[in-house]
């Protein structure tokens, strides 16, 4: 059975430019393209469709999206990876969700009493940013490094305790970075660099990047809004010093 462009759009809520638009570029291909210039789309293309559009709202770009749903030939196999890749995320904003609402509760216990601390503890301010997900990243654009590199293992064998102190060490590391933004220390300067040796340890756990990889990683995250986010909330403008900060260690100390 092959469906219409306008029915396409009707069903998934996606417009049919721009499903023209994901054909322009080789992301959705339809079946066939009648002599009229009409496209009709099969249940393969509705199947990727589905991928592409789990894959966007989970806040990959485009160029990411194509060459995950490319990589696979088996529609079951990648719908079991993007159930897994969805779950994963879900947690993630359980997690975030329950840090928020401590927040909150902290943050109205302590309203109107002066001389004392909003916060008891200021490492909970960002439980859910998980450094661990430097490797997700990783897995999900050089999937063939990754996998060569044996480092999934290394990551399901840490502990619930682990993973906290990583996270614990990366949040101070990132504030200690804020601080020499704050300063007017150059992105590329040695106290910078230096600061970047923790982050680039506790990466390496799980896998290895290339220069290349180090710098296009810093990018990625400075473009994402995800990643930058979270650094914006330590201070503004900080996604696009570690961005840089990031690109000057990979020219420094991985070339």
């Amino acid at each position: 059975m092959a469906w219409s462009i306008a029915q396409v759009a009707r069903m998934s809520g996606v417009t049919s430019r721009t499903l023209r638009h994901y054909h322009a570029i080789g992301l959705l291909i339809p079946a066939r393209v009648g002599d009229n210039g009409y496209r009709h789309y099969e249940e393969a293309q509705l199947l990727r469709l589905q991928q592409i559009l789990v894959l966007r709202e989970l806040g990959l770009g485009l160029p990411e999206i194509k060459e995950i749903v490319d990589r696979h030939t088996d529609p079951l196999a990648a719908l079991r990876e993007h159930h897994q890749r969805v779950l994963r995320e879900r947690d993630r904003l359980d997690t975030m969700a329950r840090m928020v609402a401590r927040t909150i509760t902290e943050l109205e216990h302590t309203e109107g009493k002066h001389g004392m601390s909003r916060i008891s503890r200021p490492e909970n301010l960002f439980e859910g940013f998980d450094a661990a997900r430097h490797g997700a990243e990783a897995r999900e654009r050089w999937p063939g490094h990754w996998e060569q590199s044996g480092q999934q293992e290394m990551l399901d064998g840490l502990s619930p305790e682990e993973l906290g102190r990583m996270q614990e060490e990366a949040t101070a590391g990132m504030i200690r970075l804020a601080e020499l933004m704050a300063a007017g220390t150059p992105a590329d300067a040695p106290a910078v660099l230096a600061e970047l040796d923790v982050p680039f340890r506790l990466m390496s756990r799980f896998w290895t990047p290339t220069a290349e990889q180090y710098a296009h990683l810093g990018r990625m995250q400075a473009d994402d809004e995800r990643f930058a986010a979270n650094y914006e909330r330590i201070a503004e403008g900080l996604a696009a010093y570690v961005r840089d900060a990031m690109a000057a260690y990979a020219a420094a100390r991985l070339s």
